[in-house]
């Protein structure tokens, strides 16, 4: 039987340090939820806000696979592996930190405020050399389909991870619908809604709305809105 869960917009961990406005899903820095610790090996799934000319200083990962995917505005990286890029919306970008990684992030904007989405997951393979991708998501080529933008094969769309997860991002026109199909047996899937209203089977989820489901093989989406945007992350349960 299907087991779910609801994740209100309102009811996610918030901390506005003035410059970052920041909403966690599950328990983050000064929030804590022992109730929303993850979800399988979905550790961090924050949704970020950063002034311009802001951002984070040189800090360390380690055996973590990092997922940044920009909103809105322009992201200026710049990490120990030597790489020094701008990742803007319409990308996303991975990082595998491995044996241990260290990097910095700021809103390259002198004017304009920065949105994004960082996500963390548990990898199924620890202690590897720490690597880093980025690519780009182009919608015009595909309007009203599930986008893959990431999973475990390195020959697949999208950028891969070391786990067994799979990311589809879509936008969607109202009434459009659809149906995933869980990739992988004991893999659960965890929807984000980034703009609009979708129903999730019967489950009617609004902006920054997120809803888990397990132990299940699929589940219907249908669009309530024109221009609905969702986040669709399938990843392992137990790990």
């Amino acid at each position: 039987m299907t087991q779910t869960v609801l994740h209100k917009s309102n009811t996610r961990g918030h901390a506005n340090h003035g410059w970052l406005d920041a909403h966690h899903s599950f328990s983050f820095a000064g929030y804590h939820n022992p109730s929303r610790m993850h979800f399988g090996a979905l550790r961090v799934l924050n949704d970020d806000k950063i002034d311009a000319g802001m951002g984070f200083g040189n800090h360390p990962h380690d055996n973590m696979e990092i997922i940044t995917i920009p909103l809105s505005g322009q992201l200026s990286h710049r990490d120990s592996m030597g790489n020094n890029s701008v990742i803007k919306a319409g990308e996303i970008q991975v990082m595998s930190a491995g044996t241990g990684i260290e990097h910095s992030e700021f809103n390259s904007s002198a004017t304009e405020a920065l949105s994004l989405l960082q996500i963390w997951l548990f990898p199924n393979k620890r202690h590897v050399v720490p690597r880093y991708d980025q690519q780009s998501i182009d919608f015009d080529q595909s309007p009203n389909t599930l986008k893959q933008i990431l999973s475990p094969n390195k020959d697949d769309e999208g950028v891969w991870i070391y786990q067994n997860a799979w990311f589809h991002l879509g936008q969607f026109d109202k009434n459009f619908e659809t149906e995933y199909t869980v990739k992988l047996k004991g893999n659960g899937v965890y929807v984000f809604v980034i703009n609009g209203d979708i129903t999730i089977n019967d489950q009617v989820l609004n902006t920054r709305d997120a809803y888990g489901l397990w132990d299940t093989s699929s589940f219907k989406l249908k669009s309530e809105s024109d221009g609905s945007k969702v986040l669709v992350m399938e990843v392992p349960m137990e790990f």
